[in-house]
């Protein structure tokens, strides 16, 4: 069996004396592993990086077993992303979101998205918002999307600034107002397109974190990515450097 397929390296694992096992996020293929034989050697070392985006072909004699990679890089950032801490800790996360996906099961919205955000992880007024919009893709794509189109109480479709940590729709000021205290609050910019301060951005990522807790990472016995909060933590660090400079249009 052969494929040939775009993809974005996203792990590497050890494999003998010489190889590697090279996971990457597919165009058309998913989330899929193979074996890159001689992987480790001096050639291949710099360039088969996490970050970095491939053509790869793969072989194998029956579809399920691990398969052979054959791989030509086509884009070279990784060394981008390690110069920036905010860029490693974000793409670090791109990957533990994408391993939430099932094996070479086809996402190819998804994919072509952890491109775009790769190539500017390290920018601080952009990269924070594209990732929670990414985590709550990676919510839909598994089944439990949040509803932020119209109130759940009253069905209107403006000021919508609170979230039901119950239902996951969202809540209109109006009607949040007498249990306020127990809602989540709801960003402006994952509605619309618009400025994002600081503040907003924690917020949207506590949004985010709640439901990926509660309905992805905790019932597979699994903990939150440690590079999440140390994402979290690089972008807190910056924005108080910045004094509220990374709340420009994005």
């Amino acid at each position: 069996m052969e494929w040939h397929d775009d993809g974005l390296i996203i792990g590497l694992k050890k494999h003998g004396e010489t190889s590697l096992i090279l996971e990457a996020m597919t165009r058309a293929h998913g989330r899929h592993l193979g074996l890159v034989r001689g992987g480790r050697s001096k050639r291949w070392q710099p360039l088969l990086q996490p970050g970095n985006s491939v053509e790869l072909v793969w072989r194998a004699r029956l579809d399920e077993h691990l398969g052979l990679y054959a791989v030509e890089v086509t884009r070279p950032r990784a060394a981008n992303l390690m110069a920036s801490a905010l860029a490693l800790h974000g793409f670090s996360h791109l990957g533990a979101l994408l391993r939430l996906l099932a094996e070479r099961e086809s996402h190819p919205a998804l994919y072509e998205t952890a491109l775009r955000i790769a190539e500017y992880l390290g920018d601080a007024r952009a990269a924070p918002a594209a990732l929670v919009r990414f985590e709550l893709a990676i919510l839909t794509e598994l089944g439990f999307g949040l509803d932020l189109s119209r109130c759940a109480a009253s069905g209107v479709i403006e000021d919508l600034i609170y979230v039901s940590p119950k239902s996951g729709r969202a809540v209109s000021r109006q009607s949040g107002a007498p249990y306020h205290e127990r809602l989540l609050q709801l960003p402006a910019f994952l509605r619309e397109d618009g400025a994002a301060q600081a503040n907003d951005i924690v917020e949207g990522f506590r949004l985010t974190g709640y439901f990926l807790e509660r309905d992805v990472f905790a019932p597979r016995g699994l903990k939150m990515p440690d590079a999440r909060s140390a994402f979290l933590a690089e972008y807190r660090r910056r924005a108080a450097a910045h004094e509220g400079d990374l709340a420009r249009e994005i």
